[in-house]
């Protein structure tokens, strides 16, 4: 699928007159690709790289175009099961166009930042700086959910909460591995800023974007060291409310068996003590309840 937008006034709107500077394909069909290779010029192996999400981040020059690939979050659903997942995103800046390939609909043009886009080689930066932006974004999402799942594992005994923190660690190991990624292309375009015909304002803001995606790095690795570090406490502490209910159980279970015990005995029909006795039923009764007294006596001794 096929967007276009064009800039005016500094402002990003769809275009009305194709084709448009600003192209963004979304999963390509092969007349696209076909396009893409034939009449762009981008490399085809560039070009698949766009669309695989296990593709490292990376900065290429070709004789028309800058190349670059680097990761952005996907946009969560419930679907996914608290698995926050990553995407290849391909930026190709032309001296007349920027070409974006993407294998998934993920937001490029959210933000006040890009109220006021005055070229082409400004709205190449900000798609990244949103880029870490959008990650910085998941890690907040991350840390609350964190939160409500450690109150859970405190009272719970079963597995699907300490599942779902497993998942949010794996989640939070890619999203270290993308920024990581993404910080070092970074670096490679600061290193080429003349290269690829940066401006002094262009240039002061890659340096910015290269602050925020240490920043957010430094962020997932927290949280994951976090997580990584307390989970063994998790798990025992869901083994020891389990443990905390079987003893429960079993103590429910010796306050009955006592009494069952008592009547059972003098239920027997066989010769017994006091069954001439006008008073035997209630002073059976007695018993009962004094084995009960008596086992919540030596409990509560056990706990002194």
């Amino acid at each position: 699928m096929l967007r276009e937008y064009h800039l005016n006034e500094c402002r990003i709107a769809p275009c009305t007159e194709y084709p448009g500077q600003i192209q963004v394909f979304i999963n390509p069909e092969p007349e696209e690709k076909s396009y893409l290779i034939q009449e762009l010029g981008v490399d085809e192996h560039t070009l698949n790289s766009s669309l695989d999400p296990d593709e490292l981040s990376r900065l290429e020059f070709e004789p028309n175009h800058v190349a670059l690939i680097f990761k952005v979050p996907k946009s969560y659903t419930g679907e996914e099961q608290l698995h926050f997942r990553i995407c290849s995103l391909g930026a190709f800046l032309f001296s007349d166009k920027l070409v974006f390939v993407v294998s998934e609909d993920v937001p490029l043009f959210e933000g006040k930042q890009f109220n006021k886009v005055p070229s082409l080689k400004s709205l190449f930066l900000k798609v990244i700086n949103r880029s870490a932006r959008h990650f910085m974004e998941h890690l907040r999402i991350i840390n609350q959910v964190t939160d409500e799942l450690e109150q859970k594992v405190n009272t719970s005994m079963e597995n699907k909460y300490l599942i779902n923190l497993f998942t949010l660690g794996k989640s939070l190991v890619y999203y270290l591995n993308a920024v990581n990624s993404n910080g070092v292309v970074i670096e490679k375009l600061k290193n080429n800023t003349v290269k690829i015909g940066l401006n002094t304002d262009e240039t002061e803001f890659l340096d910015d974007i290269l602050v925020d995606n240490q920043q957010c790095y430094r962020q997932a690795e927290i949280y994951s060291n976090i997580l990584a570090s307390l989970m063994d406490a998790r798990v025992s502490i869901v083994n020891n409310n389990l443990n905390i209910l079987m003893k429960t159980l079993n103590i429910v279970i010796i306050y009955i068996m006592l009494p069952s015990l008592v009547i059972s005995a003098f239920s027997m029909n066989v010769a017994i003590p006091m069954q001439q006795y006008p008073h035997a039923f209630w002073i059976i009764i007695a018993m009962s309840l004094l084995s009960v007294v008596g086992v919540m006596a030596f409990w509560k001794f056990k706990k002194l």
